[in-house]
């Protein structure tokens, strides 16, 4: 059957209407925030962000209380582009270049913004986790909307999952010494998963 939607990654907060300024300041904050922390790590001081941002401190800290909730919200950020990204090649690209073009958008994520993620610490109320669920949910719901794709057009072999798919993209992302290498491997495991009528060699 054709697959389904990946749906919405999660967001950081619960979805509420901001007033328009709000909002502005919201994104702002967040889209500096990025750019510091990719710049500077997830330490870097959080005036910088709001000098970044053009707006004052008390601004800053009325939207994002504590580091944690401002790093939660960036990598909330980061989760969705990569969602959004599964969207755009599930309606653009060849099954199969969509399916490895997004694993290799996932290694890079892992790659980079594994101590984005792993800076966030936990509370009382165990948010950490049910973020990581949600998280990992989204990924993973991506990840298999375009597998079941590229598995209805013949292009990869019919007894795929998405969890080994991203069990073998952590790894690439989590040993591979640079991107070229990181690619190679991409390729490895496409050469691996392709069905007999489809060498990967004959669609690159």
């Amino acid at each position: 059957m054709p697959p389904q939607s990946a749906g919405p990654a999660p967001r950081s907060e619960p979805q509420r209407r901001r007033r328009a300024d709000a909002q502005r300041n919201y994104d702002l904050l967040v889209a500096a925030a990025r750019d510091v922390f990719h710049d500077h790590g997830v330490d870097a001081p959080l005036d910088d962000i709001a000098r970044r941002a053009g707006v004052g401190n008390a601004t800053m800290y009325r939207h994002f209380p504590t580091r944690r909730e401002l790093i939660i919200a960036v990598y909330s950020e980061e989760v969705a582009e990569l969602c959004a990204r599964s969207q755009s090649l599930l309606a653009e690209d060849p099954p199969g270049d969509a399916l490895f073009g997004w694993l290799q958008d996932f290694i890079a994520h892992v790659a980079a913004k594994r101590e984005l993620a792993l800076s966030i610490t936990d509370d009382r109320t165990g948010q950490r986790s049910a973020l990581f669920d949600r998280w990992h949910h989204s990924m993973h719901t991506a990840a298999s909307a375009l597998l079941t794709r590229a598995q209805y057009a013949g292009a990869v072999r019919a007894d795929l999952n998405a969890s080994e798919l991203l069990a073998l993209a952590n790894g690439i992302a989590l040993t591979a010494t640079d991107a070229t290498q990181a690619e190679r491997l991409v390729l490895l495991v496409r050469q691996g998963t392709d069905t007999p009528s489809t060498p990967a060699d004959s669609i690159r």
